[in-house]
């Protein structure tokens, strides 16, 4: 069974924990730099990517999971998207860059204009709760498009990577862990 990490340092990494676990894989609470080297994916999730930018330089893991990344897969929700694209606007904002894409901070606007919204999914409708939301602004020729909301990207892949704009952690709709999982499952390590 593949081990997923959740960075466990803000945002709500439990509920992750449990979708990671009902996809059939085992879920691993990361906090520390250390804790990188006995998992096989990691979920970044949302909160506030300031604070989290914050709390991955004070734990001295920016670069530990930039590292990682490098190596294996990551999945960026929200915030989580925001610290995986190459370019952060509204403001600028210092990123893994790990995925090729322009991402703009609370595209949507404040937390009053949070929702939930149907978005399509490999053909099949999905739930997609927004909560002041990054908006994908450009995606690079090696990134695909997964799912969008209001013709913009919300679920984007490129290489091993995954970013959602959206928590999909917060459904009982586990098609996008899954589909991580399996990322994890396939993927090669050099």
């Amino acid at each position: 069974m593949k081990k997923i990490g959740v960075l466990a340092l803000q945002g709500d990494f439990e509920a992750h924990r449990k979708a990671v676990e009902r996809s059939g894989a085992q879920a691993v609470q990361v906090r520390t730099a250390a804790d990188l080297e006995s998992i096989d994916g990691l979920i970044i999730p949302g909160g506030e990517s300031t604070t989290m930018l914050n709390l991955l330089d004070s734990e001295k893991m920016f670069e530990a999971v930039q590292q990682f990344g490098h190596k294996k897969a990551i999945f960026g929700t929200c915030a989580g998207a925001i610290l995986l694209a190459s370019d952060v606007i509204n403001p600028e904002q210092r990123s893994l860059g790990l995925i090729d894409a322009t991402v703009e901070r609370n595209g949507y606007g404040r937390q009053i204009d949070s929702r939930i919204a149907q978005i399509d999914l490999a053909g099949q409708s999905a739930e997609a709760v927004f909560i002041r939301a990054p908006v994908i602004r450009r995606v690079g020729p090696e990134a695909k498009v997964l799912a969008t909301y209001l013709k913009s990207p919300v679920l984007i892949e490129q290489g091993k990577h995954l970013a959602a704009t959206f928590h999909p952690e917060l459904t009982d709709d586990e098609r996008i862990h899954r589909h991580f999982v399996e990322r994890v499952e396939g993927q090669t390590h050099s």
